[in-house]
């Protein structure tokens, strides 16, 4: 099969969801500008070049009607008769966009693809909007327990996993919201309060670091925006324009972020412990909701040698898998040592890893299953300091980790995720 190369990856500087400084910009003109930074940076591709362009979101930002992606293409120019599709995966949407445009490739459909994530969480936090009718309303059915086998520890557990599942989370409802699955995490594995914050205080840390040595700087294209103007309940007026300002830096990054400052937050409302142990979950270690772009473009390598393009890195190894919903934040340890399988790899040869961090305790635990090092960890610093848009952040990842392996010389990584409703996600890469 035709070897799949990442020839670049751009985004824009992730904001607050439904209260940063995105509020008030079209995140469809938004991408535009993302795009055009992103064929600026590779002269050797047009726009008409492009075979395909696939968009992961995941909320349904408002502003992208119907066919999101080909909405964006038609803006960016792209020429019509480039094919065009969306996929919602949750939290793995733009990684799944990435890895069913890096398949097409492989099996010779067509050489170029461009991968796009989008999120605007606002409508996330809002939801629902509307009042809900018996026919959109969630199924009642839900909340009754769950048949034996979902009830039941899967039978092949032991095989990736060292920890079993206590009856109490195995048996419990598994429509629940991610910061509980974080909390059943931390009782899974007896994860503290205090490793939590550690964690979270470290990743902040590490992104200011990389972010002074200009890591980012050809990651985050800065772009002018229009402040938005909110009103007394916080919500933005937009019969008002703000200043214009510029967006470089991700606005969940805190700089001044101290282990006392983290020890003092307030355990998130709503989350129990199955295990009557202490609740771990706060704002401070778990990730901000948010909105943002990312954008990459994938190639075949054959096409990228006769254009004389030097890409990032290529792919080796993809795969997605299912886990019990009430335990998601861990779906990474199966998918990640499924795709290892496949590129015949074992933890010792992976370099660097770049793991969405949606919550402390999901990371620590799925490290610790993995038996790979925090030194090998999202060494720029991770989604708690950068933020996660949804739909975003997979295409994020990636990129990251390809340009991560490229300045530090280093050969293999792996991009991996969970994903809500119990799943995770992994792509291997190799660089070039």
């Amino acid at each position: 099969m035709e070897e799949v190369v990442i020839v670049d990856m751009k985004r824009c500087a992730f904001t607050r969801g439904g209260k940063g400084q995105l509020v008030a910009t079209r995140l469809d003109n938004l991408s535009v500008e993302i795009i055009d930074a992103l064929m600026k940076s590779t002269p050797q591709i047009t726009l008409d070049m492009i075979d395909e362009v696939g968009l992961g979101q995941v909320g349904q930002a408002g502003e992208l009607l119907n066919m999101g992606s080909a909405q964006i293409a038609q803006l960016a120019g792209i020429p019509y008769e480039a094919s065009k599709f969306e996929s919602n995966r949750q939290c793995g949407s733009s990684m799944e966009i990435i890895h069913r445009i890096a398949h097409a490739i492989m099996l010779g459909e067509y050489d170029i693809g461009l991968a796009i994530g989008v999120e605007r969480m606002e409508r996330v936090l809002t939801w629902p909007m509307h009042k809900p009718t018996p026919i959109t309303k969630i199924n009642p059915e839900l909340f009754k327990h769950h048949n034996k086998w979902q009830a039941s520890q899967s039978p092949t557990h032991s095989e990736y996993f060292k920890t079993p599942i206590p009856d109490a989370i195995c048996q419990s409802p598994p429509l629940c919201t991610m910061p509980q699955t974080a909390q059943n995490i931390a009782d899974m594995y007896n994860i503290s309060r205090e490793a939590c914050d550690i964690f979270s205080l470290e990743s902040h840390k590490k992104y200011g670091k990389a972010t002074n040595a200009g890591f980012y700087q050809n990651e985050i294209v800065p772009v002018t925006v229009q402040s938005p103007v909110f009103d007394a309940d916080f919500r933005c007026d937009y019969s008002q324009k703000g200043d214009p300002i510029e967006l470089n830096i991700d606005e969940g990054y805190r700089a001044n972020a101290t282990a006392e400052q983290l020890e003092s937050l307030k355990t998130l409302a709503g989350v129990q412990s199955l295990m009557k142990n202490q609740i771990v979950l706060t704002a401070g270690n778990a990730c901000p909701t948010n909105d943002g772009i990312s954008a990459c473009i994938l190639m075949s390598a054959s096409k990228a040698k006769a254009l004389g393009i030097t890409p990032l890195a290529k792919i080796k190894a993809t795969c997605v898998s299912g886990i019990k919903p009430q335990i998601m934040g861990v779906g990474p340890v199966i998918a990640v040592k499924k795709a290892m399988k496949k590129a015949n790899l074992t933890a010792k040869d992976i370099d660097l890893i770049e793991f969405n961090e949606a919550f402390a305790s999901q990371v620590i635990a799925t490290m610790h299953e993995l038996d790979l090092p925090h030194s090998k960890l999202n060494i720029n610093g991770g989604s708690l300091a950068i933020g996660h848009p949804l739909g975003a952040t997979g295409i994020r990842l990636v990129g990251t980790l390809a340009r991560s392996l490229r300045l530090h010389d280093k050969k293999i990584g792996i991009a991996t995720q969970c994903i809500g409703a119990g799943m995770g996600i992994a792509t291997i890469i190799e660089r070039c």
